[in-house]
């Protein structure tokens, strides 16, 4: 037998959904980046300008500092090293790009050019 404030929970839950979906629809509408798509350029951006102006060592203290993180939120320090260092042999080494978010769309926004 359910009780009553399993409905409400399950009425709070399909409203949270719809929620949830009219959001994401508007976010990729707009074509707007996610804290995680900027995290993963701004990353990029670090490492591979490091490695072209031959500062190696200020990308080996901005990986301990980031693996000092990743260990405070419960991950390996090891591992974390080694999954940094996988990225810059990915990004500088092999020339990694980033893949293409075809969700996104390929024509560029009419008003792409007023931020440059």
């Amino acid at each position: 037998m359910a009780k009553r404030g399993d409905k409400r929970g399950d009425k709070r839950l399909a409203e949270q959904r719809e929620r949830q979906q009219v959001y994401r629809k508007r976010i990729k509408s707009e074509r707007r980046p996610s804290r995680d798509d900027i995290a993963r350029v701004l990353l990029h951006v670090v490492i591979t300008r490091s490695a072209a102006r031959d500062k190696l060592d200020e990308l080996e203290k901005f990986g301990d500092l980031i693996v000092d993180r990743l260990v405070e939120q419960g991950f390996d320090k090891r591992v974390s090293y080694d999954a940094f260092d996988q990225l810059v042999d990915k990004y500088v080494k092999q020339g990694w790009e980033f893949r293409k978010k075809t969700h996104i769309g390929r024509s560029v926004p009419n008003n792409a050019d007023e931020r440059d």
